[in-house]
């Protein structure tokens, strides 16, 4: 398979400019941008495989340019449906140069800033040098601004696409740039930019954009009851991002295998062909969870997440370092606990239970657990054998309720 078919199959392509993008990408040697305004201090896993496109190009000889949005971060790509907060100044600056260190660092590309190229235009320049490239009309037929004119759409917002169709001139200009990439929302400002460039130098320049990864439901990947799935292993570990993707939808895996991962289609189809007849091992699940935490992260963070997985459902959790478990259970409620007490009144005491009945009932019912280890003798202290490093224990009521037990 050529590089414009493994796109196809891979489910990569959404809309292309021009039929002569397949021999572009098939013969290399373009040079392309692909841009992220800094919204946040790093990037979530909706992000990746964007930016996993542009080391696939690379791969095939082509060479990638990050551009981040310093200066239309500062504006705001319009929404579907309502007008983006605004960020502060000194916001956009930090989250630039949190960005461009992840980029470099986890994808080694060169990185630009819009904000270096667009902060002395004024206001007249702009309406006559570009301003006047860009019929009403022309701008009202775009998706995104049909969907908000009903609601109503500022003229902040609505200068965006000038914006981001400056960057591609700019490129083009003085990079060489001659194709973007992006995801399908972004498909209007694209061909905006390419108009722009024909205006301006009698040339052309192409794109194409890539489907957005969503859940089953179309929702957007990544996200969950509103938390990001960062790259930045400070924000989300890699034990979080292990059970982000062991949990995937079992019907999603599978495109999510070919499209955040470098794995042959071959490799995938054997793949896909054990999911199916033992969806029960979750085969596909972990070669995603290892593929994506390895190529982020590194390898020993992928088996050092599935160590603490493997060790947080068993009784090798005081194996586990306190911060390991303390990271790993991440959310989980705190208690004070007392040492030299006994399980009743320690649980009663946490507030883990109501009365000292409730918590007898639990402790003979099987239902209490300490450190993974089921504890049903009335009589049981609490004592320094209980700590993970002298620091924290894991207290398990039922099969759901988990608490990090810290010394008063």
């Amino acid at each position: 398979m050529n590089l414009y078919e493994d796109l196809k199959w891979r489910g990569l392509l959404k809309d292309i400019s021009s039929p002569k993008i397949e021999e572009l990408l098939n013969n290399g040697g373009v040079t392309f941008y692909i841009g992220t305004d800094p919204t946040g201090d790093s990037l979530h896993i909706g992000h990746f495989s964007s930016f996993l496109m542009a080391s696939r190009l690379k791969k095939a000889g082509h060479h990638p340019i990050l551009l981040i949005g310093g200066a239309t971060g500062q504006i705001g790509d319009p929404k579907p449906t309502a007008e983006r907060a605004m960020i502060t100044k000194e916001a956009v600056a930090k989250n630039v140069e949190a960005l461009t260190n992840q980029v470099k660092k986890i994808f080694g590309f060169e990185v630009v800033n819009n904000w270096d190229w667009s902060k002395d235009i004024n206001f007249i320049d702009y309406l006559r040098d570009y301003g006047k490239y860009f019929s009403i009309n022309y701008m009202l037929d775009k998706d995104i601004i049909k969907r908000r004119l009903d609601a109503g759409i500022t003229y902040t917002e609505f200068s965006y696409m000038i914006m981001q169709s400056l960057d591609f001139l700019w490129l083009y200009e003085n990079k060489g740039v001659t194709m973007q990439v992006a995801g399908q929302d972004q498909w209007g400002n694209i061909t905006a930019g390419i108009d722009l460039i024909r205006k301006k130098t009698g040339k052309e320049a192409y794109g194409f954009t890539m489907p957005l990864i969503t859940k089953k439901d179309g929702t957007k990947f990544g996200k969950s009851e509103g938390n990001a799935i960062w790259l930045d292993i400070h924000k989300t570990s890699s034990y979080e991002m292990y059970q982000f993707f062991i949990n995937t939808e079992d019907e999603m895996v599978i495109d999510y295998l070919k499209k955040l991962t470098f794995l042959s289609r071959e490799e995938i189809e054997e793949i896909e062909k054990i999911h199916h007849e033992k969806p029960e091992l979750r085969v596909a699940h972990k070669k995603l969870a290892e593929e994506v935490i390895s190529f982020l992260h590194g390898h020993e963070e992928y088996e050092k997440a599935l160590r603490i997985s493997e060790a947080l459902f068993s009784e090798d959790i005081t194996k586990l370092s306190s911060d390991e478990v303390i990271t790993s259970l991440k959310g989980v409620p705190s208690v004070d606990v007392s040492l030299d007490k006994n399980i009743v009144d320690m649980l009663v005491d946490s507030k883990i239970v109501n009365s000292k009945r409730e918590a007898r009932e639990f402790i003979v019912a099987g239902a209490i657990s300490i450190n993974n280890k089921k504890i049903t003798d009335l009589d049981y202290m609490i004592d320094n054998k209980d700590m993970i490093d002298g620091k924290v224990m894991v207290i398990k009521r039922g099969k759901k309720n988990y608490y990090l037990g810290f010394i008063k």
